[in-house]
């Protein structure tokens, strides 16, 4: 019998795994030997704190991240023929803004189950909390290191934004989040509705939806911050998305 592939969200944060993480996700994981994770270190942790007390010597963990050979990949799901094994993300949901998809289609053709299971998605806590476009939206990843390019793409999502009633959805490594935040407030429009919601499901979380004019007479710090950003150009106010 096939086992299953799992794919298990963890925690944004430290120490929240009581709060966030389902019961029913938890009992699952609690029957998994088998893992694949971007840090061994941080899925230990994790695993500690759902509870696991089993020997982790007992585990098997498999380090997908970008380091990982392409032709270490298929032997990963090896256990797949008599266990189920799961993907543990490095902060939020699998496959998204993380590791994993290529993992999830080689399973797919290989005819194995793929179980999603419930837990916290960044992208989808700060889309509910932004009070924009939730029925037309796209996460467009992380934007360009350099400058030139990144004012660049801030402009076409914001044209987008306007043209098809789309909010659009990016990250930013959390040091140049402030970097992020003034290319947005001097190149987009005053009227562009910028959703910044930080440290989501944590002690500090914060989500705040202004129009850039509006931004503009903050003072805004989230550096070093885990923070989503949604922008909006919206034609005919608020209510017309």
């Amino acid at each position: 019998m096939k086992g299953r592939l799992y794919l298990i969200p963890s925690t944004l944060g430290p120490d929240t795994a009581g709060t966030v993480i389902p019961a029913g996700t938890v009992e699952i994981v609690r029957t998994i030997k088998y893992f694949i994770v971007e840090n061994v270190r941080t899925a230990r942790r994790f695993l500690i704190q759902l509870g696991i007390k089993a020997p982790f010597d007992d585990i098997v963990f498999f380090t997908l991240n970008k380091y990982t050979s392409q032709d270490e990949i298929p032997r990963f799901l090896d256990p797949l023929s008599e266990a189920d094994v799961g993907i543990i993300s490095e902060a939020g949901a699998p496959c998204v803004a993380d590791p994993g998809s290529e993992i999830v289609r080689l399973a797919h053709m290989k005819n194995i189950s793929i179980i999603p299971l419930v837990g916290p998605s960044s992208l989808l806590l700060a889309l509910m909390a932004s009070g924009l476009n939730g029925q037309n939206f796209a996460f467009i990843g992380y934007l360009p290191i350099q400058k030139k390019e990144r004012i660049m793409k801030i402009k076409q999502a914001e044209k987008r934004s306007f043209e098809e009633g789309q909010a659009q959805i990016f990250i930013e490594t959390p040091y140049r989040n402030n970097q992020v935040f003034n290319d947005l407030i001097n190149y987009c429009a005053p009227e562009t509705y910028l959703c910044i919601a930080s440290s989501l499901t944590l002690a500090d979380e914060s989500v705040r939806t202004l129009t850039i004019s509006e931004w503009r007479k903050k003072q805004v710090d989230i550096n070093r911050k885990p923070a989503v950003f949604i922008i909006q150009k919206i034609k005919c106010g608020p209510r017309n998305q």
